[in-house]
């Protein structure tokens, strides 16, 4: 089975050659994305709070432009600021869906914040049948807080949700997504004393950003999988349709 998460930057680093990489990866089984705008949204010519407009290239990327590509796929939309922006899994159709939801963990749905980007953020969940058995998909876009990709108490706290959800599931799950934290936090810490294989570190990956992103901070995304997770391959993909790179995940 195989899983790509991308972070795509709404679409910023060019629309058509966003839509291309999902025509090129168009048979993987499962997409994780973060970013996502729900569309069209004619009314919103300026939201004072997100700082987001129609007319800029940031929000000139659709839900449903993926969604017409992508035929073959079942899309799940979750937003974590109003219903427009968020969280979006695909999962090809042939594979059995046995629950899909959400959880909040950090602030609270319809949270309206004091700053631009400092949204609540929540976690997207699925619950497919495999051979192997049911296994759990975790999509994640964690907190920013525009101080940088370091530990903070709301960060900390974030983990420890995320992790008393995981410890609910009957199955064993993979969490994959734009973390934004920097690999030698202790928020990324609470992963893997959970137990969980931080494939960025195994896999000795040494950037998670592409050239369009200048900063000198080159990790922002991740993915933790159960040990009972089988892995056959993992990898950064060298497409740069986005500030981010898109993770490459074949398991089982």
């Amino acid at each position: 089975m195989k899983l790509i998460s991308l972070n795509t930057w709404g679409g910023r680093a060019g629309k058509e050659n966003l839509l291309e990489f999902f025509k090129t990866y168009k048979d993987v089984d499962i997409f994780c994305l973060q970013e996502m705008w729900a569309a069209p949204y004619e009314d919103l010519k300026y939201d004072s709070v997100s700082g987001f407009s129609i007319d800029d290239d940031y929000a000139k990327f659709y839900v449903q432009e993926v969604v017409d590509l992508l035929t073959t796929h079942t899309a799940y939309f979750r937003p974590q600021y109003s219903d427009y922006w968020g969280l979006m899994i695909l999962i090809k159709k042939d594979i059995n869906v046995i629950s899909e939801g959400e959880l909040f963990v950090h602030k609270e749905k319809d949270y309206i914040p004091e700053g631009s980007g400092l949204f609540a953020r929540n976690i997207q969940f699925a619950t497919i049948t495999t051979p192997h058995g049911n296994r759990s998909i975790i999509n994640f876009h964690g907190l920013w807080n525009g101080k940088g990709k370091g530990d903070s108490e709301d960060r900390l706290l974030q983990s420890d949700r995320i992790i008393d959800f995981v410890k609910t599931l009957a199955n064993p799950y993979i969490i994959a997504g734009d973390f934004n934290l920097l690999p030698d936090t202790q928020s990324i810490q609470k992963f893997e004393d959970l137990g969980l294989d931080n494939l960025i570190k195994e896999y000795d990956i040494t950037s998670t950003r592409t050239s369009f992103y200048t900063k000198p901070e080159k990790f922002a995304d991740y993915v933790f999988t159960d040990k009972d997770i089988t892995i056959k391959d993992f990898k950064v993909l060298p497409d740069e349709v986005s500030d981010h790179s898109a993770l490459y995940l074949e398991f089982e």
